[in-house]
């Protein structure tokens, strides 16, 4: 007699299709907006789909609203908080280590990307022989400072990092299981994620869209943060700073020797007559200040070396919540 099929059910029943998630930090205000919003994503799939939500040591009630609002939802919730902000690229990872789906994403809890653009990144990995999918910003609801600040901080990025990344940048992508599977392998602190999804290369698509103006709460991507993450790319991407160290030295080294040349030759024509300070304080000071740069470049590289074989994890689970999806239709 063939045996039954029953005892298969449950693990069908219980299976991601798709993975969604959702770094946390300061969205207190969006959450029951957000949770709508995945709502209407998950009704818009032909598969079941986990919602991964990676508080990041949020100070305000992100993570009570969170469980307070999941429950009775269509869809799956994971919800993972963090001990500590450790920065969204490292909640994002810890996220794509949790999710179970065969096609997954990342968006942003202020929803300032439209969630239709989720459904046109899943549609898109399901059906077309693509890996990674990325959003590119057509045209954006922000002020005009945000938007100049951004198009400066991007074309500074794709001239000193990467010219492949997108005019608009990159802050949303998609992609599949093996896609996710060669990103997390990449273990490495105080680096790029928008580099290292450029840097595994896959088949890539690019899907514009247009960026909706913030309607809660205040974005936490700072000009110090933007500084701090353009200066981690370019060292963990990048061998501009070696290279520019080592142009200033050579036109160092060539002005130097002209100017002795110059002022040997004035010497021995007795055209200088009493020695110059101001000449000779000038002189050290920019090849003190040359030094002084180029041993900063070289510690910045050594700095991050030495991170890298502390071997710390990016980010540390506090706890994990997992909440069912709701049965009723």
């Amino acid at each position: 007699m063939p045996k039954s099929n029953a005892s298969l059910k449950p693990a069908i029943l219980g299976m991601i299709d798709y993975s969604l998630i959702i770094p946390v930090y300061r969205n207190e205000g969006s959450i029951a907006e957000l949770l709508d919003a995945m709502d209407f994503i998950q009704s818009g799939l032909d598969g079941a789909l986990e919602v991964v939500f990676v508080v990041d040591g949020s100070p305000d009630r992100s993570h009570e609203r969170l469980l307070e609002g999941t429950s009775g939802r269509r869809f799956r919730s994971k919800i993972v908080l963090l001990s500590r902000n450790f920065g969204s690229f490292a909640a994002i990872r810890e996220g794509l280590l949790c999710a179970k789906g065969d096609w997954l994403a990342v968006m942003a809890a202020d929803l300032q990307e439209p969630p239709e653009l989720m459904l046109e990144f899943f549609q898109t990995l399901r059906r077309e022989p693509v890996d990674v999918v990325v959003g590119t910003r057509a045209a954006r609801s922000d002020p005009w400072l945000d938007r100049w600040a951004s198009k400066l901080f991007w074309g500074a990025y794709r001239a000193l990092v990467q010219p492949e990344v997108p005019k608009g940048g990159i802050d949303v992508f998609g992609c599949n299981r093996a896609f996710r599977d060669q990103l997390v392998r990449l273990n490495e602190v105080n680096s790029s994620l928008v580099g290292q999804v450029i840097w595994l290369g896959f088949r890539r698509r690019e899907i514009p869209y247009e960026r909706r103006e913030r309607r809660h709460g205040r974005s936490a991507w700072t000009f110090s943060r933007k500084l701090k993450y353009l200066m981690d790319s370019i060292f963990s991407f990048s061998d501009f700073p070696i290279r520019l160290l080592f142009a200033s030295g050579a036109i160092g080294l060539v002005v130097s020797v002209g100017v002795g040349v110059l002022v040997s030759t004035a010497r021995l024509l007795d055209w200088i007559r009493v020695p110059g300070y101001a000449a000779t304080l000038l002189v050290i000071l920019f090849f003190a200040a040359l030094n002084l740069l180029g041993l900063g470049i070289l510690g910045a590289y050594v700095w991050r070396a030495f991170e890298n074989t502390k071997q710390r994890p990016s980010a540390v689970v506090l706890m994990t919540h997992e909440i069912e999806a709701s049965k009723a239709e």
